[in-house]
């Protein structure tokens, strides 16, 4: 019974002590997030697949100049009638009849309209389509792992602002009721603060929801246990809260040259059109005659030669050992059109290639103009909205010593409340917007790198 009750107390203790180590957050920075993100994504781990893959192809593309070589080995019983010498003369009668035989041959193509060189041109434009492409995987992964950190630590900042409006408005509800109780104020400021509360008790609810569904967006993004509890954090942005406006200038040619240089999907894009003019040149060179040679070393050996009695080694090694070599052209005369509507194919496919490579350009130039025009429009936004909450403070606090002494009405002061923490609100959003414009600016000319700050 002891024992039993020492047993239980043990499980107890143990279940607590688990309960306590899952219940404690795990801080996850920005830097961190993206090396989660980056391990995780199952698209970039396609997309690295595919790379291997390609490299794989380039490997056996090299094995194709080389010779084909093949052996065969076979035996054989039959049993039945069989013609079978006896002296000078053949007869047929029951008999068993048991053979081998085997084979070593070689196949080399001496010339085959340029085949093995172009596909393996091919083969190298594909692997370096798919090295591009999967590093423009790893900038959409940290691209969308940083824009969804930026949005829960902006959410979080919201949530913030809308606790401490709601503890100043609590306050204040207080003084209200105070005055109110000793008649120095009127019942309806009471009425009036109350719905103020509750008004923003409501925006809390809301901002503290639209926070859950941006740690859950990132939590989705990191491809981490939704069932964890987790705190993301960047000291930095809160040590550089007053980021300086205008600390970065940037060139438009200059993003665009970038972005035209830099950038992984285009890149790949080129890459596959280069694949697509060797494919042309391939459907063209099979009009042309191929050339190929080929070798073989065959033997066998049968117990009823001649009469039987012959050995193996005399068979296989010296009687029925047979060597052969050969070429072999091959003029294309007519395919019942199928190499001409290779041609084609591949033509049209090259053309289509090259219109839409000349609209990624077109689009990575409009992505880098839109970007660098919202970049400078959140630099005066954040101007704007520092100035404005530095002026929503004052009169707030202006309006708050006014009302204190009778001078001003609770709706005067609830309106320079509401000022004020709309100012802080929007300040803010101007912030983050301006830090996320950055990255993305990085984002559409290539250069975004893993090692990020948002700084």
């Amino acid at each position: 019974m002891r024992k039993g009750i020492c047993l239980l107390f043990s499980v107890l203790i143990l279940s607590v002590t688990v309960h306590a180590q899952d219940s404690q957050s795990k801080e996850i920075s920005l830097q961190e997030a993206i090396d989660i993100a980056l391990e995780n994504n199952y698209q970039l781990k396609q997309a690295s697949n595919n790379l291997r893959l390609a490299e794989s192809s380039i490997t056996s593309e090299y094995a194709d100049f080389a010779p084909s070589i093949s052996a065969n080995f076979s035996g054989s019983s039959r049993k039945g009638q069989q013609l079978v010498r006896q002296g000078d003369t053949q007869i047929f009668e029951d008999n068993v009849t048991n053979g081998l035989s085997g084979s070593l041959s070689a196949d080399v193509s001496i010339f085959n309209g340029f085949e093995n060189i172009l596909s393996l041109r091919r083969s190298k434009a594909d692997k370096l389509s798919s090295e591009e492409q999967l590093q423009r995987a790893k900038e959409d992964v940290i691209f969308n792992a940083a824009s969804n950190f930026l949005q829960v630590l902006l959410d979080e900042e919201l949530v913030e602002i809308a606790k401490e409006n709601l503890e100043a408005s609590q306050k204040q509800l207080e003084q209200v009721k105070a005055q109110v109780e000793v008649g120095s104020r009127p019942t309806v400021d009471l009425y009036n603060q109350e719905s103020t509360v509750a008004s923003n008790e409501l925006t809390l609810t809301q901002r503290e929801n639209n926070l859950k569904m941006s740690r859950l967006a990132l939590i989705r993004q990191l491809q981490i246990d939704p069932r964890g509890n987790y705190e993301f954090t960047n000291p930095e942005l809160e040590a550089d809260s007053n980021i300086q406006i205008g600390g970065q200038e940037f060139d438009i040619d200059e993003l665009i040259t970038n972005a035209l240089d830099n950038r992984s999907d285009l890149k790949s894009e080129m890459a596959d059109l280069t694949a697509l003019e060797l494919q042309l040149k391939q459907a063209r060179y099979n009009l042309i005659p191929t050339l190929s040679a080929s070798a073989r070393l065959s033997s066998s050996y049968n117990d009823q030669y001649f009469g039987g009695g012959i050995p193996f080694s005399d068979q296989f090694y010296d009687q029925n050992y047979t060597t052969s070599i050969g070429f072999s052209l091959n003029i294309p005369i007519f395919n019942n059109w199928n190499r001409m509507n290779q041609i084609q194919t591949a033509k049209i496919n090259l053309k289509n290639a090259k219109l839409g490579l000349e609209n990624t350009r077109l689009q990575i130039i409009q992505e880098v103009t839109q970007a660098y025009n919202d970049y400078l429009s959140y630099q005066k936004e954040l101007q704007s909205t520092r100035k404005a909450l530095r002026a929503a403070e004052r009169t707030y606090e202006t309006q708050q010593e006014r009302y204190n002494v009778g001078a001003s009405t609770l709706i005067e002061l609830s309106d320079a409340n509401a000022n004020y923490v709309q100012a802080q609100s929007d300040n803010a959003r101007a912030l983050y917007n301006l830090i996320f414009q950055e990255k993305l600016l990085d984002y559409y000319i290539g250069k975004l790198d893993k090692e990020m700050s948002l700084n």
